[in-house]
């Protein structure tokens, strides 16, 4: 199963929810908080062009925001990437 990270903050409500859409799949996932650290966000931010979270990534693939996990979720992307 491919690797799964969440860049995240702990009072993001679309963190909450991408982590929960991952939970009802059974996909272990790393979370990382970067809500204290400017560092890891200028990172982030330099990485995929945003500077909002959460910021999904599945192996190498970026899959974007909670909007765009949740749309291609419901396309039938995030399944075979899973399994990549």
């Amino acid at each position: 199963m491919a690797k799964v990270v969440i860049y995240c903050t702990a009072t993001c409500p679309y963190c909450l929810m991408a982590k929960r859409l991952f939970d009802s799949k059974n996909v272990e996932y790393q979370s990382i908080d970067i809500g204290n650290d400017a560092k890891k966000w200028a990172d982030l931010e330099a990485k995929t062009g945003r500077n909002t979270v959460p910021q999904v990534f599945i192996g190498d693939h970026h899959i974007g925001g909670f909007d765009d996990l949740s749309a291609a979720d419901k396309r039938g992307e995030i399944d075979p990437l899973l399994e990549a």
